[in-house]
């Protein structure tokens, strides 16, 4: 049974999500286990996840400076952690994943803050995306722009 992209993102929201605190990365085998055992997927599938994790992360400080950047009334810190993450890889997807359209990057951002947050923290996390997104859309005309596109 082939896994849907949402689900996969899940997986690695989650593993982003659990190295954001502090865990060593020998740590990755305790949640590959707890990832298979309650998600029901394959190994082969959470390995997957945890290559783009390391992907990720080799962005992750890039991502950040951008997150500060753009939350001007934020703190970074005082970012809740569901939040930071969510926008961290909908920022990386946004911004490395040439397959994904911005528009689901975004989108996908905004289903996973209401499903492992609120439905209010989902307006937060479009207004970043979405700044970002305009930024690059100054920076380069061609990309398209995002109307109709609402938390």
């Amino acid at each position: 049974m082939a896994l849907s992209p949402q689900k996969f993102r899940e997986i690695v929201f989650q593993l982003i999500y659990s190295d954001d605190f502090g865990g060593e990365h020998g740590g990755d085998a305790e949640i590959v286990e707890m990832l298979m055992a309650q998600l029901a997927v394959t190994k082969r599938i959470v390995r997957e996840a945890c290559a783009f994790k390391e992907k990720f992360l080799e962005k992750k400080k890039e991502i950040d400076e951008i997150i500060v950047k753009h939350s001007e009334s934020y703190d970074f810190e005082r970012i809740p952690r569901i939040e930071r993450n969510v926008i961290r890889l909908g920022l990386y997807e946004l911004l490395f994943s040439a397959d994904i359209p911005p528009k689901v990057a975004i989108a996908e951002a905004i289903r996973l803050t209401r499903k492992f947050a609120t439905p209010e923290a989902a307006t937060f996390v479009n207004a970043i995306l979405d700044s970002v997104f305009k930024q690059i859309a100054k920076e380069e005309p061609h990309v398209p722009t995002l109307s109709g596109l609402s938390v």
